[in-house]
């Protein structure tokens, strides 16, 4: 996983001076702006903690969200300047962030459905480091692919509770707070995730 670009460390910028980010795949959900900071310094602040504590999080949520490796940067790039643009106050960071990866994914892969993926980037580096333990690099690599693979045989509503529970380890009553559904909605969306995917790993003799 990369570090944060610098892209988004300027997000703050645009935050602090009211420029807004596009509006498609903004959720309901909004964040504290500068509207509610006492200056341009706090709200600048505001967004760079919000990055500093939740980019890892929001990085495997769209790859795990099905967006190609090549794309991983710039979808989280658009995640933050979603919410740089955002002004009242937020209660669940993490579930607004989710949301708008969610957001986000739904458009990046409409855009991109046609298109073939391009080379990533961590593969060459990838390539690089198998030259110094070739089958470990190569079993790591292929596990990520079957992951994705697995993840892909999903509904997005399935895919959601699927990643936050088994992947991220958010418990179901943390999940219906984050996406704002009925517990009972979680826990049957995620048992049918489950059987799906085991299905899906059943057919590659993964079982």
């Amino acid at each position: 996983m990369r570090s944060m670009p610098r892209e988004v460390a300027l997000a703050s910028s645009s935050r602090a001076s009211g420029a807004l980010a596009p509006d498609e795949a903004a959720p309901s959900s909004r964040a504290p702006g500068a509207q509610d900071a006492p200056n341009v310094q706090a709200a600048r602040a505001w967004l760079d903690r919000l990055a500093r504590e939740h980019y890892a999080f929001v990085w495997r949520t769209v790859r795990r969200l099905g967006i190609a490796a090549a794309e991983v940067d710039d979808a989280v790039q658009e995640v933050f300047l979603v919410a740089a643009r955002h002004t009242a106050p937020l209660h669940n960071e993490r579930g607004f962030l989710f949301r708008t990866s969610q957001f986000v994914c739904s458009h990046e892969r409409r855009h991109l459905r046609h298109q073939r993926e391009i080379p990533d980037e961590n593969a060459l580096a990838d390539a690089v480091d198998a030259a110094a333990n070739p089958e470990e690099n190569l079993a790591r690599s292929e596990q990520r692919d079957l992951l994705q693979e697995l993840l892909d045989t999903l509904t997005p509503d399935q895919r959601a509770v699927f990643v936050l529970f088994e992947l991220e380890h958010v418990t179901t009553v943390e999940i219906a707070q984050m996406l704002d559904l009925p517990i009972g909605t979680v826990a049957s969306r995620l048992r049918r995730a489950r059987e799906v995917f085991t299905a899906a790993a059943a057919e590659k003799g993964l079982t």
